[in-house]
């Protein structure tokens, strides 16, 4: 009897713990909320920097499908981004043709963080689903982190 329930307590620990580990596979927004305010401090800090760590993969603001980016308020050129670097974040669009770039660029408020949602794969993927994007702006940069829903 004692070994039925030892052998009944691991598997449903391990069942929840499976559980687990799939509930956390991707970003909330709480955390995208809490990844762009401590982005935003660094900005603040120190700009190259923080640039410079939002653009390496091992920098420490890269968390599953979490990531900072940062544009140019004056001209949208992207200073940060896993793969966009470079391109200019006014001319993105999504698969519905919304030009959710340009509208990241006009919501961007110094002290405030707005959300702009649009359509846009995960990271690995090709299909796009519903995204939601915590914006700011901080000093010349417009910085942002969103999370899937």
């Amino acid at each position: 009897m004692l070994r039925k329930v030892f052998w009944t307590a691991l598997f449903v620990a391990s069942f929840s713990a499976a559980a687990f580990a799939h509930s956390s596979e991707y970003g909330t927004a709480d955390e995208a909320k809490a990844l762009l305010e401590r982005a935003a401090a660094a900005v603040k800090a120190d700009e190259a920097k923080a640039l410079a760590a939002f653009n390496d993969k091992d920098g420490g603001y890269r968390d599953r499908d979490l990531y900072v980016f940062c544009a140019n308020a004056s001209d949208g050129t992207e200073t940060a981004h896993p793969t966009h670097k470079g391109q200019n974040l006014t001319d993105i669009k999504d698969a519905n043709g919304f030009a959710f770039g340009a509208e990241i660029m006009k919501a961007a408020t110094e002290g405030k963080i707005s959300e702009v949602t649009y359509m846009w794969p995960r990271p690995g993927s090709d299909t796009p689903v519903e995204k939601v994007t915590y914006v700011t702006k901080v000093g010349d940069q417009v910085c942002a982190v969103g999370y899937y829903k």
